[in-house]
């Protein structure tokens, strides 16, 4: 099998923080346009002036990405330091409220804030995206069929944003939970094909329910330009060795399932309303979940099922040389994701701004 069409790419939304305050700052575009200046599309404005968005190259594999995400947040956090803010990786912001932040003067934002009004403006959380790089458009729908099941337990180690507007939300993932607020959110329906899909995509454009399929919010979908199926379903990450991680677990899995294709086998199917109660448990618990195995019809431990994940996908791991990176959820299961790191700083001190302190430093760590 070639192994070469499954290439990577990581997008991550990033905190523009005042390092004073600790609140969020308005980078005021002077973030995007230096970056721009060197990195061109690589830097990117958000809907929100204290966001800045990076996304590498196309990468051929999981160390290529390593050293293009490496680069970015390194350039970026000097970009940060020059206008005299810091850089922070979280899914949300502790305490800065969505009231206070300006919105990037653009007409595509300016028209989502006035469709989706309230839900738009207070959409301030950060992400990340991972595209994993498919033969073609059918294959791709087939493997988003089949991935979804997987969703909830990749998410569930993803989890970093336990904080919003000053509250200890009680949940792992309250980024979740804001962002579902936007129509066409969540896991993805089935679809039996790339024409299925089409179709429903060109009824909604139609109808007047979006002007393009870039406004398909789905935690995993099929890009509508490029061919790679895109996770959108990972809260931003404090370490870029993490951000790899779930990049590497991403890729595999949409190679182990590709693999099951090509021998004419295939995962078992299973609704979306069932996925969708994993999702909601990854995100309330994270790793301390009790996610349903749908097959045994039982609650099983998050940690049993990320060893059965990590053995579903061990034969192609050697082949996409990223055996060490997805080895490493092990590690995360143990010590802790993000979300649980913070909760763990501020019962130490029980003050946010040193939870802000926490994340600042984590961001920076593998640089």
């Amino acid at each position: 099998m070639d192994y070469s069409m499954f290439t990577l790419g990581i997008e991550e939304e990033f905190q523009t923080i005042d390092p004073q305050t600790r609140e969020l700052r308005s980078h005021m575009s002077r973030i995007v346009e230096d970056g721009q200046a060197k990195l061109q599309e690589q830097v990117k404005a958000e809907m929100h002036q204290a966001v800045v968005e990076v996304g590498t190259i196309i990468c051929r594999n999981i160390q290529e990405a390593r050293e293009d995400v490496i680069k970015l947040r390194r350039h970026v956090c000097e970009l940060a330091d020059k206008v005299g803010l810091k850089i922070a990786s979280a899914g949300t912001h502790p305490f800065s409220d969505w009231k206070d932040q300006p919105i990037t003067p653009n007409p595509r934002y300016d028209q989502i804030i006035e469709e989706l009004q309230e839900a738009a403006r207070s959409n301030l959380i950060f992400g990340l995206h991972v595209h994993v790089g498919i033969p073609n458009r059918e294959v791709g729908i087939q493997i988003m069929n089949t991935a979804r099941y997987f969703l909830p337990h990749v998410f569930a180690l993803s989890t970093n944003s336990p904080f919003w507007e000053g509250r200890n939300t009680g949940y792992k993932s309250f980024r979740t939970k804001v962002f579902d607020k936007f129509p066409r959110t969540g896991i993805p329906e089935y679809f039996q094909s790339a024409d299925e899909y089409d179709n429903f995509i060109e009824l909604l454009i139609k109808t007047n329910c979006m002007d393009n399929a870039k406004k398909i919010w789905w935690d995993l979908r099929l890009h509508p330009f490029f061919n790679t199926v895109e996770f959108r379903i990972f809260d931003s990450q404090l370490r870029v060795e993490e951000t790899i991680s779930l990049a590497a677990v991403a890729q595999a899995i949409v190679v182990k399932l590709y693999k099951l294709m090509q021998s004419n086998l295939n995962f078992r199917m299973y609704r979306r309303p069932l996925i969708s109660e994993n999702k909601w448990r990854a995100a309330r618990y994270g790793i301390e979940a009790k996610l349903i195995d749908f097959g045994k019809e039982e609650e099983v431990p998050f940690r049993n099922l990320l060893h059965e994940l990590i053995d579903f996908v061990d034969d192609v791991l050697d082949p996409l040389g990223s055996r060490e990176e997805v080895e490493r959820l092990l590690r995360i299961s143990e010590h802790g994701t993000g979300a649980d790191r913070q909760l763990a700083v501020y019962r130490q001190t029980g003050d946010l701004k040193s939870v802000v302190d926490f994340i600042i430093a984590e961001t920076t760590l593998d640089l």
